[in-house]
């Protein structure tokens, strides 16, 4: 199996439950990239939001972050590719959330704005321990995000939604998916993401890979939840979770362990390494 690129989701896959990197998973990695193996983090998070431990490993150095939105390359602090929100559009759709009992953050220039209103109540809105850490570390407070986003007027790479009541987001999500120009999709149970329709985790990999002169048969994706499921199908091979969806399962070429497991060590032990003895 001639793999080139392998795109690695973080939370749920690359990272066990407590959002850490495991040793073997490490190994696993850096084995990849002794042998030429682009090794690239393919995350709903911000690039800011991508773990030291994962990010400077020596030979990282493109990251497809906001599910697709942003293609880049860490090295050169150079910006490949994006797939953006308009401001009118963001603010049009985060008025329309406001009303609902939801916590929304959209993402500007690689951060997170959040406010007072919802940095401070996190539980409220059923955020893990885990998560909150991360919130904190990866927002930028200020004290209103609409007049905010206004006085940017810079586009918008997603926006986060995080909800403590589910009936809450079925309702906003069927509200949402009655529109053609955004795409609405999710990382975990309570929370919904929304992107512009064409900023998706396999439409970047496909574009990363031609920048890199790389066949897409050539590609690898691994993941667990619902925002990478373009990343399953339209990668070269795409490897999913035993904690993933049934659906992704199912599109899936190979299952491997669980985040907690090891899983992503697994499969490129025997999809990629393996292979090539």
């Amino acid at each position: 199996m001639d793999i080139k690129l392998i795109a690695i989701d973080l939370d749920g896959t690359l990272l066990n439950s407590r959002k850490r990197l495991s040793d073997q998973n490490r190994e696993a990695l850096i084995s990849c990239i002794r042998k030429g193996i682009h090794i690239v983090p393919c995350t709903g998070r911000t690039v800011d939001g991508i773990p030291a431990e994962v990010k400077d490993i020596p030979g990282i150095r493109y990251a497809i972050t906001t599910n697709g939105a942003v293609v880049e390359d860490m090295k050169e602090n150079v910006v490949i590719d994006t797939r953006l929100l308009s401001c009118d559009l963001a603010l049009e759709l985060l008025r329309f959330v406001d009303p609902y009992h939801v916590m929304y953050d959209p993402y500007i220039d690689r951060r997170g704005i959040t406010e007072p209103r919802f940095m401070n109540h996190l539980s409220e809105f059923a955020l893990t321990s885990e998560l909150q850490e991360l919130v904190r570390n990866t927002r930028d407070v200020c004290p209103n995000i609409i007049e905010f986003v206004e006085n940017a007027r810079k586009p918008v790479e997603k926006i986060n939604l995080f909800f403590g009541d589910m009936e809450e987001r079925a309702k906003l999500r069927a509200e949402l998916e009655k529109r053609n120009d955004i795409l609405v999709t999710s990382s975990i149970i309570n929370n919904l993401e929304i992107n512009a329709p064409d900023a998706t985790k396999g439409d970047a990999i496909i574009r990363l890979s031609s920048h890199l002169g790389i066949s897409p048969s050539q590609t690898m994706g691994i993941g667990d939840g619902e925002n990478d499921f373009t990343m399953i199908t339209k990668a070269g091979v795409g490897v999913v979770m035993k904690n993933g969806s049934k659906e992704l399962m199912e599109a899936a070429d190979y299952v491997t362990e669980t985040n907690d497991e090891d899983g992503v060590a697994s499969a490129i032990r025997k999809l990629v390494l393996e292979m090539e003895l």
